[in-house]
């Protein structure tokens, strides 16, 4: 029998990607990645919650070293950035970039699915974040699945259910199939509620109001 594996922060794009493909790609375990990010914890409880609601297996993988090379105040010191780096994509990515994240994670779920035999690797990839990002492109995700032929014997497929929707869509998507938004955790900042001032804060709310999403706004917020 097929098995999938989610990639899971938490977010809004993961949650959504989970919602829409466990059943298709039977997804059975989700890993969350702690690498001294400020919202790990709110991340790490927000997965927990996530993954108790679709009854799936959770593993939580601590990457210290990784906050190490990180220089960017989504890990260091410093404020976070606001919503205006939106305005200005390439300072966007520099300000929030960790070296490698995606690659990384990719990488590490391999593992799992060439050690514990499973077929499909699911990524919140999307196409708002892909022309900022690019290792939330396409191109992205087809050099991993062809590196994934050389590097392991199983041959997981990745998959990116959200690459062709912006924010907007994406939560119409969850809308539309009931997925739990009440449990999203997007915000960079550590805090109980979503800061709504950072780059993630702001993709969300704003695609929230585009959909009248109003509960989620008042709930999130």
């Amino acid at each position: 029998m097929n098995r999938g594996i989610v990639l899971l922060s938490g977010g809004l794009d993961s949650l959504v990607s989970l919602g829409l493909g466990i059943q298709k790609y039977s997804v059975s375990l989700a890993l969350t990645f702690d690498y001294g990010q400020k919202s790990a914890e709110y991340e790490i409880n927000a997965s927990k919650a996530i993954c108790k609601f679709y009854g799936i297996k959770h593993e939580v993988i601590k990457l210290n070293w990784l906050a190490n090379i990180t220089h960017t105040a989504l890990v260091g010191g410093g404020e976070i950035p606001e919503g205006k780096e939106l305005d200005n994509p390439e300072q966007s990515a520099k300000s929030v970039w960790v070296p490698n994240r995606n690659g990384l994670f990719l990488n590490i779920a391999g593992c799992f699915a060439d050690g514990e035999d499973y077929d499909y690797i699911l990524i919140g990839a999307n196409k708002e974040e892909g022309t900022t990002f690019p290792d939330n492109s396409k191109n992205f995700i087809d050099s991993i699945n062809s590196e994934f032929r050389f590097s392991t014997r199983k041959y997981p497929e990745v998959i990116a259910p959200l690459l062709n929707y912006d924010k907007n869509g994406i939560v119409k998507l969850a809308l539309e199939h009931s997925i739990p938004l009440e449990y999203v955790r997007s915000c960079y900042a550590g805090g109980v509620k979503h800061c709504g001032r950072c780059e993630s804060c702001k993709r969300l709310k704003n695609a929230l109001e585009y959909n009248h999403a109003t509960y989620y706004i008042r709930k999130l917020f």
